[in-house]
């Protein structure tokens, strides 16, 4: 819908940063009138929804500085450079539980935040599971558990599952786990 868009007549970038950057734009409006935005720039990530042949969900929980809460959540991560979503998330899959995939298959893919950030996070099922080495990076400290997917479900209602890539993720699968 062309009439909604907005057009870009300045940027200037506030902050760059190992893992994100921070930018001002000056934009019209479709009304032409100017307003500023605000934009994180973030490269894309992925999230996996890992189910072990026993139904169960392989889940991290972790420290999350930003909210300053522990949070339970699927596996995920960034991608780097010229990485794959597909390569990324088997990386991430490895790093954080230890388990290796046969079957990879994406499911669907989100923007996480589209009021001020670029971040597109992509979603995969990972089934036949084959366990191995948690290998996270240093500074990242993850406790991986699984329980069962009607368990991680409730979960989700109960607000104990906070994190919004994860739900998305396990709510995204619910009809594969249910067939």
């Amino acid at each position: 819908m062309k009439e909604l868009e907005e057009k870009t007549l300045s940027t200037e970038l506030v902050y760059q940063g190992k893992i994100l950057n921070l930018r001002v734009d000056q934009i019209r409006l479709p009304n032409g009138k100017q307003a500023s935005r605000e934009v994180v720039e973030f490269s894309q990530a992925v999230a996996v929804v890992a189910l072990k042949d026993n139904k169960n969900v392989l889940l991290v929980t972790q420290y999350r500085y930003p909210v300053g809460e522990v949070l339970i959540e699927i596996p995920a991560g960034k991608m780097d450079g010229e990485e794959s979503p597909e390569q990324c998330a088997m990386r991430e899959l490895q790093e954080e539980t230890g388990y290796t995939a046969k079957h990879l298959e994406k499911i669907t893919e989100f923007y996480t935040t589209p009021g001020f950030s670029t971040e597109l996070m992509h979603v995969f099922f990972a089934t036949e599971l084959l366990e191995g080495e948690q290998n996270p990076d240093e500074d990242e400290f993850v406790k991986v558990t699984e329980v069962p997917y009607a368990e991680a479900i409730e979960m989700i209602n109960n607000g104990k599952i906070k994190d919004g890539k994860t739900i998305a993720g396990l709510l995204s699968v619910k009809s594969k786990i249910n067939n």
